[in-house]
């Protein structure tokens, strides 16, 4: 087994896949994943529509300490803002609505994976 960072950052990125799918199959289309400038990441940038969707993604093996999205705060959301709109300047997106969403998933060790999708908080 890998260390505990390896293993957070493997739980991640399998979440974010599982969620990537999850909405490309309810007809958003992919943009970008892990989107990096100066101020942060974006884990999935989608486009619905008429809507940008910016989307974090939060992985748990349980919900033990709180679900998932539970650990999204104001602050979090205000970082979502600022790095939604970098991404729309950097790809020069204007002209689209703009959403935040978070898909919080649950996967226990052996169990079948939980998904829930909140649309357009924060």
């Amino acid at each position: 087994m890998g260390s505990t960072a390896q293993q957070r950052q493997a739980l991640g990125a399998y979440g974010e896949a599982i969620a990537a799918r999850h909405l490309v199959e309810r007809g958003m289309i992919l943009l970008d994943h892990n989107w990096r400038c100066d101020a942060g990441e974006i884990d999935l940038i989608l486009r619905d529509g008429r809507a940008l969707v910016f989307c974090e993604v939060k992985t748990r093996r349980s919900s033990s300490h709180g679900t998932p999205h539970e650990a999204l705060t104001a602050a979090k959301f205000a970082r979502m803002r600022r790095l939604a709109s970098k991404w729309m300047e950097a790809n020069d997106a204007h002209g689209f609505d703009v959403r935040l969403d978070v898909v919080a998933i649950v996967c226990p060790k052996g169990g079948t994976p939980s998904f829930e999708h909140l649309r357009g908080i924060g």
